[in-house]
């Protein structure tokens, strides 16, 4: 196992830092490939016991990156096996959680050649509601490959999640137009932005995403649009409020190509 994971960081590009000041609710998404810490914090490490409510597709695995805890405690903590898939909804102690280090999980793939912005056009949600919302639609899971939340829900602001679509590779199920769902990675901020505007949080979020994703599966910066600026799609997703042109100032700034 160990020598697998080796292998699966050397293939990896270099972890992106940044710095981030608040203490969210826990998340995690499953390891299934190369994990890329893009938060964290600097200066000295505070630890405590956390609660961590599981999201669809969530492994202990994760959240022990995104903590910085290792596996076995968890699993000692929680009097789990090795073997246990940890279920939705379901409540896991953290023992000794350091602050929040966000991973953006990456698959060696060559069809992905677009990225997609959505918003989910409600005003309260996180990965927990929109999965079962989308599977009430008869889909298997989650139509987005990324979500960013909004602060609702018991969630922070900025804090993104990958979606077991993503984690399976999937096609998506989020446009339609132009055959997206076959090429293009869908990234959803939660949220309405017909009728307010996109938190700072957010749009830090979304850059930092988008940069990362980009760079990894070699996308150019003509393939990333809005839902509604896919050729065929009859919308004004994500919202006629999105704000594209600090979006691709923060974009070019963050040193994007």
């Amino acid at each position: 196992m160990r020598s697998k994971y080796f292998m699966y960081l050397c293939a990896a590009v270099l972890p992106i830092l940044l710095s981030s000041c608040a203490a969210p609710r826990m998340r995690t998404n499953v390891p299934t490939s190369i994990m890329v810490p893009s938060v964290s914090t600097r200066g000295v490490v505070e630890r405590h016991d956390m609660v961590h409510v599981v999201m669809p597709g969530e492994t202990v695995f994760r959240l022990g990156r995104m903590y910085d805890v290792k596996v076995a405690d968890i699993l000692s903590r929680n009097g789990l096996k090795s073997s246990d898939t940890l279920k939705m909804g379901q409540k896991i102690t953290i023992p000794g959680a350091a602050p929040l280090k966000e991973v953006i999980p990456v698959f060696p793939s060559r069809k992905w050649k677009y990225i997609i912005i959505h918003h989910s056009a409600t005003d309260e949600d996180d990965a927990m509601s929109l999965y079962k919302m989308h599977q009430r639609r008869g889909w298997d899971s989650t139509g987005y490959d990324f979500l960013i939340d909004n602060g609702t829900k018991g969630t922070v602001a900025g804090h993104m999640d990958a979606t077991p679509r993503w984690i399976a590779q999937k096609d998506g199920a989020h446009c339609k137009a132009s055959n997206m769902n076959t090429k293009a990675i869908g990234i959803c901020l939660i949220g309405n932005f017909s009728k307010e505007n996109v938190s700072d949080e957010q749009l830090k979020a979304l850059v930092n995403l988008v940069k990362y994703l980009r760079a990894y599966y070699n996308i150019p910066l003509k393939n990333i649009m809005g839902h509604g600026q896919v050729p065929e799609a009859a919308t004004e997703c994500p919202g006629k409020l999105f704000p594209w042109k600090r979006f691709w100032e923060l974009l070019a700034s963050a040193g994007s190509r």
